[in-house]
């Protein structure tokens, strides 16, 4: 195995990838944009996979962000095809992820909402753990997975929940659903709120039409809800 080869493979395990080198693996795991190496980059793609890479994504243990990697994963190889609006977006995920008003517990726990709206499996995957890292109770958590509406939610978690379940399946929210989070988050947490619900389901269906694996061959940690 020559240099080259040989960093690409170090470069999929660390990132999760269990086999070959990034090329093979996305032959052969499911995913339908093929990996674009750093070395097979355009200018403007490299530009946006530096950005990622110097920003805060890459130290949350990502596994679609892996420092020293060469390539990044999903869902922002699938960007990458798009630079342009991939460096836009980038600028939003990390306000929606990092400058939020709200509570990164509650933030997460919306992106699970989303995540279990859309059954999007690698999204659930990635961010469940920075929920319960954040101090999401796995019991909420678990329900929101089974499909349920999650039991003995505290009332911070209750008022995003509410806001995010009706806005998800009305697609609208009723005025004391608003007031709720008004009241208790003020103006910009009602605005923060809509904007990490509705990137989260731009990245669902990002992650969901590149049928993006779980990383190691993990299994799909949500299941089919009938």
């Amino acid at each position: 195995m020559n240099c080259l080869k040989a960093a690409a493979l170090c470069a999929a395990l660390a990132a999760g990838f269990a086999g070959p080198a990034p090329d093979a693996a996305a032959q052969d795991d499911g995913r339908r944009f093929k990996i674009v190496p750093f070395t097979e980059m355009t200018p403007p793609q490299r530009a946006y996979a530096d950005a990622i890479v110097a920003g805060p994504t890459s130290s949350t243990g990502s596994a679609a962000v892996v420092p020293g990697a060469t390539f990044l994963g999903s869902p922002f190889n699938v960007y990458l095809r798009s630079p342009e609006l991939a460096q836009s977006l980038r600028q939003v995920a990390e306000y929606v992820r990092f400058k939020t008003s709200l509570p990164q517990r509650l933030n997460e726990f919306a992106i699970l909402v989303t995540a279990r709206q859309w059954g999007s499996q690698y999204e659930w995957f990635a961010h469940h753990r920075l929920a319960l890292k954040a101090g999401l109770d796995p019991a909420v958590a678990e329900d929101l997975a089974q499909g349920r509406r999650p039991a003995n939610m505290p009332p911070d978690e209750t008022i995003i929940y509410n806001f995010s379940q009706e806005l998800h399946t009305r697609h609208e929210v009723s005025d004391a659903t608003y007031k709720a989070v008004v009241d208790r988050f003020g103006e910009q947490g009602v605005v923060d709120l809509i904007a990490v619900n509705g990137y989260y389901v731009l990245v669902s269906m990002i992650l969901n039409v590149d049928r993006a694996p779980i990383p190691g061959g993990g299994r799909p940690p949500l299941p089919v809800l009938k």
